[in-house]
């Protein structure tokens, strides 16, 4: 892999700060990215080696500003770690200039403003590949940049409607309810990481960068593909709206089923899940129901499946019955909530949840889902930037400012 990065490492580049490590380690990423889409594929590069300059707004991003003043604004210290930061008004010439000089030894911008905007500051995919062919420009948009809703306001709320994400959640009897995690914002920063990463692998054979658009419809499509499924092979029959049962009604057992003290996820994706649950339960007479030994019968008679497994798991602890069912080999799962996922051995093992010090308090913060080689050594990130912190670091280390040139914009409000 070392000869394929090649070309994105410039030796010549003088740098005042520790180089980070990793397989993307000697790229420069340029993170415009707000709220969470761009933010969190930036972050994702930034665990995987790349030095990751994040880009705001003289304001800073909203993001950053959703807890009271003085606070700690948690959702920006979990997506920036591990970034430098520095503000720049794209709206000033002089800053768009600034931005201009930086690409030309960048090797990824990242944006997700709405589509068009960075074409009408002037710095436009076509305008920063004229001064560095080598860019990869990654853009998350709602809709993507073309057909009849690109110009549509898009939100994570808005976009799973527009989907049928809120159309398919929650129960049949019950309104539309939207995903609990935003979905629409990180599964599209998941796709955009895929694309800006193959636009990368593809640079090393070309030596040309490209631009790289993702829309969170799009991303979330595909998640749909088992109520597609059931809504095809039913003729339109099926109820959108499954509750906690497979979303094509396709498999059982699938569902949430009660406890004596909380709720037990059980998934029979087999045959012999459903005979190890007979087992496990003692219902030999549901082992010996023909109609009930294949999916396609269970399906049919789906609800009273359901209740058979209801009737057991009531009289027993959640810890009970995921003892007898695992030992039955059978997937399944407690129902966890979000305040345990905090304390839970495996989560912080992984380090996917985890905290550094920040200005001498433990603070939350995102660790990478990717994880590379000897995952225990994973390198504690560094703080989130406070806004515009390494502004100036930057513009000399990238561009060679001097502190009069410095001193100039800071007093025009460029940076």
């Amino acid at each position: 892999m070392a000869a394929l990065w090649f070309d994105m490492v410039r030796p010549n580049q003088e740098v005042a700060f520790a180089m980070p490590t990793g397989p993307l380690s000697g790229l420069t990423v340029l993170d415009l990215g707000q709220i969470y889409l761009g933010p969190y594929c930036g972050m994702l590069m930034a665990r995987l080696g790349a030095t990751v300059i994040k880009i705001e707004p003289p304001g800073g991003e909203a993001v950053r500003f959703r807890r009271a003043e003085g606070e700690p604004a948690v959702a920006f210290d979990m997506l920036n770690a591990g970034k430098r930061g520095i503000s720049l008004d794209l709206k000033q010439p002089d800053g768009r200039a600034l931005f201009v000089q930086l690409v030309q030894g960048a090797d990824v911008v990242i944006e997700n403003f709405g589509p068009g905007t960075l074409d009408r500051l002037g710095v436009g995919y076509d305008a920063l590949a004229a001064v560095n062919p080598k860019i990869v420009v990654g853009s998350g948009s709602g809709y993507g940049t073309y057909g009849p809703y690109r110009d549509y306001k898009a939100m994570d709320l808005t976009v799973q409607a527009m989907t049928g994400i809120l159309a398919a959640t929650g129960f049949p009897e019950n309104p539309p309810v939207k995903s609990g995690p935003a979905v629409a914002d990180f599964g599209g920063g998941i796709h955009l990481l895929a694309g800006i990463l193959a636009a990368l692998v593809e640079r090393g054979t070309t030596g040309r960068g490209q631009h790289v658009e993702v829309a969170m419809q799009d991303a979330l499509i595909p998640m749909l593909s088992s109520n597609f499924a059931g809504y095809l092979e039913s003729a339109g029959q099926a109820p959108e709206r499954t509750g906690n049962r497979h979303g094509g009604l396709g498999v059982c057992p699938y569902n949430v089923y009660p406890t004596s003290d909380g709720w037990i996820a059980i998934l029979g994706i087999t045959d012999r899940h459903w005979a190890a649950m007979t087992a496990t339960m003692q219902r030999e007479d549901l082992a010996q129901d023909s109609d009930l030994a294949t999916n396609s019968g269970r399906v049919k008679r789906m609800a009273e499946v359901d209740a058979h497994i209801n009737g057991w798991t009531r009289t027993q602890t959640t810890s009970e019955a995921l003892a007898q069912i695992r030992q039955a080999d059978v997937p399944c799962a407690p129902v966890v909530g979000v305040a345990e996922l905090f304390s839970d051995p495996h989560v912080r093992e992984r380090k996917v949840l985890r905290t550094i010090s920040i200005d001498g308090s433990d603070r939350w913060i995102l660790g990478s889902p990717i994880k590379m080689g000897n995952a225990t050594e994973e390198a504690d990130p560094s703080a989130p930037p406070k806004l515009g912190e390494h502004t100036d670091e930057v513009l000399v280390e990238q561009l060679g400012l001097t502190p009069g040139e410095l001193s100039r914009l800071h007093e025009l409000g460029v940076i």
